[in-house]
C-alpha cells in the first residue's frame, strides 16, 4: 500500500508498505481522507515522532475492509476513527479518565497513522458515520471533539459574553461549537485577517486584529469577557487570555504553548483580584470511550447544526507529499484544514 512516511527531519518520502493485518479486537480502514494536524506540523518539520519512519494523521474517516478476531462490526461500515488508545489498566482510565491516560497509544504519532491507503484501529475506536454524512466531513470529527471538550470543562450559560484567543482550526471549531451550545456574544482575537473573516462568516459577532486595534482600550470601553478559550497555544495570547477576563469569569486553556509563559506581577495577581476559574483542556475523551464529545460531534455533523465544510480550505493527494505541509507553515497562510483525499467517498 501507499504511505506517505515521515523518514527524517522535514523529510517526508510515499513508500511502499505492506497492507496491516487487524488483530484481535481491531479492524482494517479503508481511508478515505485524512486531515493535517497543527501537532503534526512539527513531526514533519523538526521530527518531532517517536521514532523513523512513521506515518502520520490522527483525523480520518474510512471504510471497514477487514475484521480480527471478536469483532462483530460489518465489512463495509463507513467509520471515524478516535486516535487515541488508552491502556485501559492505569488509574485515570478506571476513573473514567482516559484522556489523562499514562501509558496510552495514539495512531499517527505511537503507531502507523492514516497517510495511508490502509490503517489499522480498535473497533471500540471507530464511529459509525451516518449514510447522510459525507466522509470527507467526518474526517474533521477530531478537532471539532477538541473543542467541544474544552466547552464542557467550565459550566456555561446562555449570555455568556464570550472571547475566543485564536482563529485557527480549533479557535474556529470552537466558535462552531459555541453557536451550537448557545451562548452569547463571540469575540475573536486573531492576526490573520482571513481567518477573521472565516470566523465571522461562521458565527463570529465581533472579529479584532490587534494590529489595527487598541486591545486595551477595546476591553476598557466594551467590557472583558464572563468566558474566555485561549486556543492560540501563544505565550502572548496565554496572557492576555487573563488580561481580557471579567471578574469571576472562566478561563479555558486550550492551545499547546512552546515558548514560556512570562506574567507581570500585577498581570498574575489579576487572578486572585479577579476570582478567576482557570482551567486546562487536554485532547477530547471521556467515559465511556472514545466519550461524549465523539457522540455530540458525529451529531452535529450529520444533523447539519454544525457544518465544517467552510473550513476545509485545501484537498490533496498523497502524491503532493509535504506541498500541504509548507502550505500551511507560510506567513499568513490561509489555510485552515487541510486534507488528503485518499480513498474518496465509497459509493
Amino acid at each position: 500500500m501507499k504511505a506517505l512516511t515521515v523518514t527524517g527531519v522535514a523529510t517526508l518520502e510515499l513508500q511502499e508498505l505492506n497492507r496491516p493485518i487487524p488483530q484481535k479486537g481491531e479492524v482494517l480502514i479503508k481511508v478515505a481522507y485524512v486531515g493535517i494536524c497543527g501537532s503534526d506540523l512539527p513531526r514533519y518539520f523538526d521530527g518531532g515522532v517517536h521514532q523513523f519512519p512513521q506515518v502520520l494523521g490522527h483525523e480520518f474517516s474510512g471504510t471497514i475492509v477487514e475484521i480480527g478476531e471478536g469483532v462483530a462490526i460489518e465489512k463495509g461500515t463507513r467509520v471515524a476513527v478516535a486516535p487515541l488508545v488508552p491502556c485501559n489498566e492505569c488509574e485515570q482510565c478506571c476513573s473514567g479518565h482516559p484522556q489523562l491516560c499514562l501509558n496510552y497509544s495514539f495512531i499517527g504519532s505511537r503507531q502507523q497513522g492514516a497517510m495511508a491507503e490502509y490503517v489499522v484501529a480498535p473497533v471500540e475506536n471507530c464511529l459509525v458515520v451516518p449514510k447522510e454524512l459525507d466522509l470527507k466531513i467526518a474526517a474533521t470529527i477530531e478537532p471539532l471533539t477538541v473543542a467541544i471538550h474544552g466547552i464542557e470543562r467550565i459550566q456555561t450559560k446562555s449570555g455568556d459574553k464570550t472571547l475566543v484567543l485564536g482563529a485557527g482550526t480549533i479557535g474556529l471549531m470552537t466558535i462552531l461549537a459555541l453557536r451550537a451550545r448557545g451562548v452569547g456574544e463571540i469575540t475573536v482575537i486573531d492576526l490573520n485577517e482571513q481567518k477573521l473573516a472565516l470566523a465571522k462568516k461562521i458565527g463570529a459577532d465581533i472579529v479584532i486584529n490587534p494590529v489595527t486595534t487598541d486591545l486595551e482600550q477595546y476591553f476598557h470601553e466594551n467590557g472583558r469577557a464572563s468566558v474566555v478559550f485561549e486556543t492560540a497555544g501563544n505565550h502572548i495570547t496565554q496572557v492576555q487570555a487573563i488580561k481580557y477576563a471579567d471578574r469571576q469569569a472562566k478561563v479555558v486553556f486550550v492551545g499547546t504553548c512552546t515558548h514560556p509563559v512570562q506574567f507581570e506581577a500585577e498581570e498574575f495577581e489579576l487572578i486572585l483580584r479577579r476570582e478567576l476559574e482557570l482551567t486546562g483542556s487536554w485532547m477530547s475523551y471521556s467515559a465511556p470511550f472514545p466519550g461524549f464529545e465523539w457522540h455530540a460531534a458525529l451529531r452535529y455533523l450529520a444533523t447539519g447544526e454544525i457544518n465544517t465544510l467552510p473550513l476545509i480550505t485545501g484537498i490533496y493527494s498523497l502524491e503532493d507529499q509535504e506541498i500541504p505541509f509548507e502550505k500551511m507553515r507560510e506567513k499568513d497562510s490561509k489555510e485552515v484544514k487541510v486534507l488528503y483525499e485518499i480513498g474518496g467517498e465509497v459509493e
